[in-house]
């Protein structure tokens, strides 16, 4: 006989209800979400399991942002609950959804408990939660980092659309990247066109060079292919120039300060990860650097998480459902929405690198990429990743450092 203890979890309060594997209810409360609260549903399962023994107790929870992470952490954590067989798991919100669509009833804080106990009941559930607060520690960073890159794009096309106002031949005059400091200095300055466009091409070239603190190899001939761009572009009214140039000279300045602040995190991963052992196999992949390293093994956690390697994969969302029906077989199917996003995302981030320096992924990648006509590299990046999957399981799995095809891989001590 098994125990199940369903836990709606909001802000405020947490919901539970306790099954046994015959579906009896053996009781259903809602308590405040806090320290009082998880132990008032600790002592519950305490004083259930008194009477029964069970063989096994699942407690499990939707994975709703940071309402979750503390009860979760509660209950693996606490001493009396860890002397019992227990599973801590949260689960995935879109199955669990897709679970209570099966039934026609209404949708309350009270009846998601019952469908969360029962939906564990039916064992469906895989990954339990990460147990370590180094993984944890870590992951704060790397989400963090993912979340800032992802503003820092947001800005960086904003930019971009305003100047095409100022200037609209510019991107595609320019030899070097509109993001440089240099350049973004001179755009999003108080100058119009046509300052830029008659100031002596010497002193632009100084102006650049200044800015750019040396780093341009012919920053003369920059400053003519700048002057032509701006020559050839439209002009924009002054109301709506100006408009214009506070927009570009505020973006710049949040662009510079998500760079920085990106570069701290950076610091603080790089330190961070030195912690954890097996980011040393994965370092051992060429195109795998700390912060790669460190967003892996961050969202990974313990790797005995996981059976097999298509099991990671799945959780990283990197998985294509098979549809077959009869003597039918799709040759095409899509990919699954499901999965997590910052997995997801460290590991095409890593295959984009490593497919640049190994060339046993750099074939592979440019296989997949010459399959299709459309979307070519965007499918041969995701199709490399989740090659990258198995590589990253066994590394992990049996402590191993990566050497490339026709070495023998060797352990990590």
């Amino acid at each position: 006989m098994k125990l199940f203890v369903g836990i709606d979890v909001s802000s405020e309060k947490l919901d539970v209800c306790v099954l046994d594997s015959e579906q009896n209810k053996l009781a259903q409360q809602s308590t405040t979400n806090d320290l009082n609260g998880a132990s008032e549903i600790k002592a519950l399962v305490l004083k259930t399991n008194a009477s029964v023994n069970y063989q096994r107790i699942v407690i499990g929870m939707e994975s709703t942002s940071v309402y979750s992470f503390h009860p979760a952490m509660f209950f693996h954590e606490d001493q009396e609950l860890k002397a019992l067989p227990l599973d801590v798991v949260t689960l995935n919100p879109t199955m669990i959804h897709r679970y209570k669509g099966l039934f026609d009833e209404d949708k309350t804080d009270t009846i998601d408990a019952f469908r969360i106990a029962d939906f564990l009941r039916i064992e469906r559930y895989r990954v339990p939660i990460i147990k370590e607060e180094k993984y944890i520690a870590l992951q704060r960073l790397t989400r963090t980092r993912y979340q800032l890159i992802h503003q820092m794009t947001e800005c960086k096309q904003h930019f971009l659309e305003n100047l095409y106002y100022k200037c609209n031949t510019l991107t595609r005059e320019l030899p070097t990247s509109v993001f440089s400091a240099s350049i973004m200095d001179i755009l999003s300055d108080s100058l119009s066109l046509d300052d830029i466009a008659q100031m002596d091409v010497a002193d632009l070239a100084t102006r650049l060079n200044q800015a750019g603190k040396g780093r341009f190899s012919d920053p003369e001939k920059l400053a003519q292919v700048i002057q032509k761009a701006v020559r050839d572009a439209y002009r924009l009214g002054k109301v709506l120039q100006d408009s214009v140039d506070i927009v570009l000279a505020s973006y710049a300045r949040i662009i510079a300060g998500l760079k920085k602040q990106i570069q701290s995190l950076d610091k603080n991963i790089e330190a961070m990860y030195q912690i954890i052992p097996e980011t040393q196999s994965l370092l051992s992949v060429p195109g795998i650097g700390p912060v790669y390293a460190a967003g892996l093994i961050a969202e990974v956690g313990q790797i005995d998480r996981f059976d097999h390697e298509a099991q990671l994969a799945k959780y990283a969302g990197l998985y294509w459902k098979v549809s077959q029906s009869g003597h039918f077989q799709a040759e095409r199917t899509p990919r699954t929405h499901t999965g997590n996003e910052y997995l997801r995302y460290y590991l095409i981030e890593a295959a984009n690198s490593v497919k640049n320096r190994d060339p046993v992924y750099r074939a592979y990648y440019l296989k997949k990429f010459h399959e299709v006509p459309k979307f070519r590299h965007k499918r041969a990046l995701v199709l490399t990743a989740r090659k990258l999957v198995r590589l990253v399981d066994v590394l992990l799995r049996d402590h191993l450092l990566y050497t490339p095809k026709g070495s023998e891989t060797t352990e990590t001590k």
